[in-house]
């Protein structure tokens, strides 16, 4: 066998004398890798690397507020998950937590909408607009709008990081940070509110079981509403400090600002997933 170290990368056309390409990153192919236990090592270190760069972009995220913002904006990315997948795992983590539990935190019932919402008086009469051009009950109309806004909910999510991404800049004008650096913080935060929303179907669920009611009894909502709200301060305040370079009670008043932002874009959110299923039904 020669011990010659030298090999023609496959994309580039081009002799390497390193173990990977410098221009693309391809490394030599060995027989092993064309066998069967070759491929599943490869696809055994795939999915390991991702799991591993999934839990410690996590850890960083909840353990150091603006710390996995700061390094993906910096160029340190190879280690981390980047943000817009990190948002989608967690997606998929809280759906499917919220699909087991049996509680919904974006979507509501027709008669959530027309009862217990703040928009209720205006749901109330779009609705009995729809039903009279389409010539249907509302008993024959529900289930189907309750399927559909479930699904909705799930698939619109992302439009939440949008508005916030565009209040940022707006917020921080004189930090001058690039536009990237406020999708990545929104995508960030969000995914953070996903994560603390998985903890607050599980006290739900617990307070379900112990017989003080879920997420549909007033108190438990309130309380875990509160609760959330305070997180989401605390959160923000931690994290505009090292992203933004925010300090003093200036930091504290536009975390409280951005807090209640994300408030009002989550009860928006439902109010235009409730349009979307609406006209869309």
């Amino acid at each position: 066998m020669s011990d010659d170290p030298r090999w023609t990368c496959p994309t580039c056309k081009v002799t390497v004398n390193t173990p990977f390409c410098a221009r693309c990153g391809e490394e030599p192919l060995t027989p092993r890798d064309l066998t069967l236990r070759g491929l599943a090592e490869k696809l055994f270190h795939a999915l390991t690397s991702i799991d591993a760069r999934a839990v410690r972009s996590a850890r960083k995220l909840v353990c150091r507020p603006g710390a996995l913002t700061l390094a993906w904006t910096s160029g340190a990315r190879r280690s981390y998950v980047a943000p817009f997948q990190l948002f989608l795992i967690a997606n998929v983590i809280f759906f499917a937590l919220q699909s087991l539990i049996g509680e919904n935190v974006f979507s509501s019932s027709l008669d959530s909408h027309l009862h217990h919402q703040d928009w209720s008086d205006l749901a109330r009469s779009l609705v009995a607009r729809r039903l009279e051009a389409s010539n249907t009950s509302i008993e024959q109309y529900a289930p189907a709008f309750d399927r559909a806004v479930v699904l909705n909910a799930k698939s619109l999510i992302l439009m939440m990081t949008v508005p916030f991404a565009l209040l940022l800049p707006l917020t921080f004008v004189r930090e001058r940070r690039p536009f990237m650096t406020h999708v990545a913080f929104s995508l960030h935060l969000y995914t953070f509110l996903l994560l603390l929303f998985c903890i607050a179907l599980l006290v739900a669920k617990f307070s379900g079981m112990l017989g003080v009611g879920g997420l549909d009894a007033p108190m438990v909502d309130d309380v875990l509403s509160a609760a959330n709200l305070a997180a989401c301060v605390v959160y923000i305040y931690m994290a505009i400090g090292p992203v933004y370079g925010a300090t003093g009670k200036l930091r504290a008043a536009k975390a409280l600002l951005l807090a209640l932002a994300v408030g009002a874009i989550v009860l928006g959110y439902r109010f235009v997933v409730f349009l979307i299923t609406l006209y869309g039904t």
